[in-house]
C-alpha cells in the first residue's frame, strides 16, 4: 500500500510549515531515509525524509506553500499505483486514529456563496426576517448570505446559514470581528489551511491600492516572512499596545562594561551591554509579577519564573529565541546563553522549542542609534521592552561649577498590553528598571 507522507510537526507550537524547495519529483526511487523536501517555520529549517521506500508518485503542493502540519504532502508507492486511492485510505485511516489531518474538499473553481457582514444591530426589518438561531449562529461565524433563506416567507433559518459555512473559508476571531463591523467576507483566506485572517478582511475592503504607473519590482511575500507579518498584525490586532519611553543614566553601565571588557576572562571580556540590561530585567521583574505574564482570551497568567525572549535579526527574519529561567542565572551564565541562541538562529539551527514559552520580551535597537520606538507585543506576552541608543543628556552638575553637564543616558520604550496593565503600573516597573541600571553594581551585588 502506498505511503502518504504528511507535513510533520516541528515542535509544539508549530501550526505550519511553508516547502521551500523540492529535493525529488514526481517518478524518482527514494528510500525512507532520502531528504524529499526542506520546509520552513517562522523558527528554522528542516529536511523531511521519504519516511517509506518507493517511488514518488504525486507531490501534493508546490514549492513555497504554507502547509499545516499533519496534512499531506506527497505519496510514495509503487509505480502504476493509483496515489488517488491511497490518498483517500489514508485520510480515512488518520481521521478514525485522530490524528486531526484535514481533507480540503472545495476545488478552486467551485463558486461560493456571497457572503456579507452580519446585519448590524437595531434593523428591525432585516431581524424579522431571521430566525433567533439563525442569528445567533450568524453573530458567531459574522456572516449572512445574501440571499433568500429557505423558511416560509424567504425567512433565513439556521440551515441556511450552515450551507453558507460549509461553503466559505473558515475564519480567524479577529476576521469575524471585522465582518461583524460591516466587511464583505473574500472567497479565500492567507491565514493557515486557508483562513479568512483580518487582513484579508481589510484589504477585500480596500480593493487595489496601486495606481502608481512606474517601473518596480514585485516581490511576493511568503515563507517565513509571510509569517511574521501575520504575526505582527495579529498582535496589533488582538491587543491594547501602548508605550511608555523613558532613560536612565549609563555612566556606570559604560564603566562596568569597560572593566569587564579589559578582564583576561574571555567569558566576561564578552559581556555586553544588552547582557547586562537582560541580566537587570530578570532581577526586576519578579517585583512586578503584573509584567511577566500572558493574556490568553479572557484570562490573565503571571508566572513566577522569568523566561526571556530576546529577539534576534536573521537573514531569515526576526527571531525570538528564549532565555529559560533568566532569573535564576548568572550574568556570566545569561551572556552564554543569550550568544548561543543568537548563533544558533543565525545558522538556522535553532530548535522550534527554543522559540516558544518566553514570558517577557526585550529588543535591542540601541547598536543602530535609536533613541525611541515603539517594540510590537510578542503574544501573548503583555510587555516588551526595546532597549534604545546612549546618548548624551544634560543634568544638573552638583559639583557647583556651572549649571549643568551632559551624562550618557540609556533610553527604554515599554510597550504594554492596556487591557492588562495600566500606565501607571507600568510606569513603576520602568522606573524601577531605570535605577537598577543606573545602579547596575548594586543591580549585581550578591543578596
Amino acid at each position: 500500500m502506498a505511503h502518504v507522507l504528511i507535513m510533520p510537526r516541528q515542535g509544539n507550537t508549530v501550526e505550519s510549515c511553508v516547502i521551500q524547495e523540492w529535493k525529488v519529483k514526481e517518478g524518482d526511487t527514494v528510500n525512507a531515509g532520502t531528504s524529499v523536501c526542506v520546509v520552513e517555520t517562522d523558527k528554522a529549517t528542516f529536511d523531511v525524509p521519504a519516511g517509506a521506500d518507493g517511488t514518488i508518485l504525486k507531490l501534493l503542493h508546490p514549492g513555497g506553500d504554507d502547509v499545516p502540519v499533519l496534512q499531506p504532502i506527497a505519496v510514495i508507492g509503487t509505480p502504476g499505483e493509483d496515489w488517488s486511492a491511497a490518498l483517500e485510505t489514508g485520510f480515512r485511516e488518520d481521521q478514525r486514529k485522530g490524528t486531526g489531518m484535514q481533507k480540503n474538499t472545495q476545488t478552486v473553481d467551485s463558486p461560493s456563496p456571497n457572503i456579507h457582514a452580519a446585519m448590524p444591530p437595531g434593523d428591525a426589518n432585516a431581524a424579522s426576517a431571521v430566525s433567533p438561531r439563525a442569528r445567533k449562529l450568524a453573530a458567531k461565524e459574522g456572516i449572512l448570505p445574501a440571499m433568500p433563506g429557505s423558511g416560509p416567507g424567504g425567512r433565513i433559518i439556521e440551515q441556511d446559514i450552515a450551507a453558507a459555512l460549509a461553503n466559505r473559508s473558515p475564519m480567524t476571531a479577529a476576521a469575524k470581528a471585522i465582518a461583524v463591523a460591516g466587511l464583505t467576507a473574500p472567497r479565500a483566506g492567507t491565514g493557515l489551511g486557508g483562513r479568512i485572517t483580518a487582513a484579508d478582511m481589510v484589504f477585500a475592503g480596500m480593493g487595489s491600492a496601486s495606481t502608481i504607473q512606474d517601473k518596480g519590482t514585485e516581490t511576493h511575500i511568503k515563507g517565513v516572512r509571510k509569517l511574521i507579518a501575520g504575526r505582527m498584525l495579529a498582535s496589533l490586532l488582538e491587543s491594547a499596545q501602548f508605550t511608555l519611553n523613558a532613560g536612565a543614566s549609563a555612566v556606570r553601565l559604560q564603566e562596568l562594561r569597560r572593566i569587564l571588557k579589559a578582564n583576561n576572562d574571555q567569558e566576561l571580556s564578552k559581556i555586553t551591554i544588552n547582557d547586562l540590561i537582560l541580566y537587570t530585567v530578570s532581577r526586576v521583574l519578579p517585583s512586578y509579577p503584573y509584567m511577566n505574564a500572558h493574556k490568553i482570551g479572557e484570562v490573565i497568567k503571571t508566572y513566577e519564573g522569568v523566561h526571556l525572549g530576546m529577539a534576534v535579526d536573521t537573514d531569515r527574519g526576526l527571531m525570538v529565541p528564549v532565555i529559560r529561567n533568566a532569573g535564576t542565572l548568572s550574568l556570566r551564565q545569561i551572556a552564554a546563553e543569550a550568544k548561543r541562541l543568537a548563533a544558533a538562529c543565525q545558522s538556522g539551527s535553532i530548535m522550534p522549542d527554543e522559540l516558544s514559552g518566553s514570558t517577557f520580551s526585550v529588543s535591542n535597537l540601541g547598536s543602530f542609534g535609536v533613541a525611541s520606538f515603539t517594540p510590537v507585543l510578542n503574544i501573548p506576552e503583555v510587555a516588551i521592552l526595546g532597549i534604545c541608543g546612549i546618548k548624551l543628556k544634560p543634568v544638573e552638575d552638583i559639583s557647583g561649577e556651572c549649571a549643568f553637564a551632559y551624562e550618557p543616558h540609556i533610553g527604554f520604550s515599554l510597550t504594554i498590553n492596556h487591557q492588562v496593565v495600566d500606565g501607571a503600573p507600568a510606569a513603576r516597573f520602568l522606573k524601577a528598571l531605570c535605577q537598577a541600571v543606573a545602579d547596575i553594581e548594586l543591580t549585581l551585588a550578591p543578596d
